[in-house]
């Protein structure tokens, strides 16, 4: 059995980043730039209306102006204006180079065709985007490792930028084992339970964008072993919820045996979670989770989330970490590390009622973990704890 940190650090050596791919940007979100991206355009490519009103020579200021002519979005037309002249300009329209100054159309009187301005704080330069504004030609615009969100796609688009490098998804295939398991919306009975790691699995990889074939199973090893086989055939990542112990029914430990996959490690000293192992068979990786669903989950966002994260190219994996006082006081066992379902205000941290590896509805209100390592044994109220953030 390893400790938590040894099962990082093994994760870590033995996940790679996936497959370099192309992707058109609509198809981007939420994946991760596999390549620094450089502005092939300045951004705006004009001086552009920060507004709606009229561009002119700031030393006209004081001076009725005469108004020539009308810019709206999109003309295209270089317009020349001389002293004492103006036009009228809207919102992104490009301003003639021959001005200097926009005001907005609020802060003017006009009269018979004549401007005058009445804006007391404008200064030279005013309410003009200059060309460039944003971002220069070949300014570092998006660097490597960025997640892309839809501010990114926009701002990609922009700069006129169609497809973007990324690293592929990986093909997820979950495997749930138990004769207990019923479906929802079927009938119950006594000794049954409904089954929700499926579904909890599911919903936790879709927040990655990620989606998986799930494939039930009764505890049979032929069965378990010839579903892992096939799974290993059509998936780059396998997790199996449950039969990963070391009951007379828990087929899973030999069934991956039997179809080759390496074990990298197999137990954890952690609660909850303990019965964790984590394979590979050539580059597929292989998860097989505590059958409990809180443990399971506990176990996704602590080491499949992130093996995920590094095939991605997420440069931070792992969930993020914070420090905050702790509101009541707790013991553990030493020797194990703890991961306790709690709730942050962001000023400090309260641990939740419930925190069984069964029970899903303390973790269904929780919105971090409070991390004790194996060294600690008690922690008193406003004490520091370590908090790991869960995804929102």
């Amino acid at each position: 059995m390893i400790s938590v940190k040894e099962a990082k650090e093994i994760l870590i050596a033995n996940c790679c980043k996936s497959q370099l791919i192309e992707v058109s940007l609509f198809d981007s979100l939420n994946l991760f730039l596999a390549e620094d991206i450089f502005a092939p355009i300045n951004v705006p490519s004009f001086n552009q209306s920060a507004m709606d009103g009229y561009a002119f020579k700031f030393s006209d200021i004081e001076s009725k102006i005469t108004i020539i002519d009308e810019i709206a979005a999109g003309d295209l037309r270089d317009v020349e204006i001389k002293k004492g002249e103006a036009v009228r300009i809207f919102t992104g329209a490009k301003v003639p180079e021959s001005c200097d100054t926009v005001v907005m159309q609020e802060l003017t009187v006009v009269e018979s065709g004549q401007l005058s301005v009445k804006d007391v704080g404008l200064k030279i330069g005013g309410n003009i985007r200059e060309e460039g504004h944003q971002i220069n030609q070949g300014d570092l615009a998006l660097e490597k490792g960025t997640k892309i969100n839809p501010a990114a796609i926009g701002f990609l688009a922009s700069l006129g930028v169609v497809s973007i490098k990324v690293h592929q998804k990986p093909r997820v295939t979950i495997l749930a084992t138990g004769n207990e398991l019923v479906k929802t919306g079927n009938t119950l009975q006594k000794g049954q339970v409904y089954e929700s790691n499926t579904l909890m699995l599911q919903s936790a990889l879709n927040n990655l964008d990620i989606e998986a074939e799930t494939v039930f199973l009764i505890d049979d090893f032929e069965e378990t072993k010839s579903a892992i086989n096939k799974a290993l055939d059509n998936s780059d990542l396998l997790i199996l919820s449950g039969g990963i112990s070391v009951g007379d029914y828990d087929f899973v430990k030999p069934a991956l045996e039997e179809n080759d996959v390496e074990q990298l490690f197999y137990k954890v000293k952690q609660k909850p979670g303990k019965p964790l192992f984590f394979g590979k068979k050539n580059k597929k990786l292989v998860f097989a989770l505590p059958g409990n669903p809180a443990a399971a989950l506990n176990c996704f966002y602590l080491y499949v989330q992130p093996a995920i994260n590094i095939q991605l190219g997420n440069p931070k994996p792992f969930l993020v970490k914070t420090t905050l006082p702790i509101n009541q006081s707790y013991k553990k066992k030493s020797g194990r590390a703890e991961f306790l379902k709690a709730f942050s205000n962001g000023n400090n941290v309260n641990l939740l009622e419930g925190q069984g590896s069964d029970v899903l509805l303390s973790f269904a209100k929780a919105n971090c973990l409070v991390f004790l390592s194996d060294e600690i044994d008690n922690i008193e109220k406003g004490d520091l704890v370590e908090v790991h953030m869960l995804p929102g």
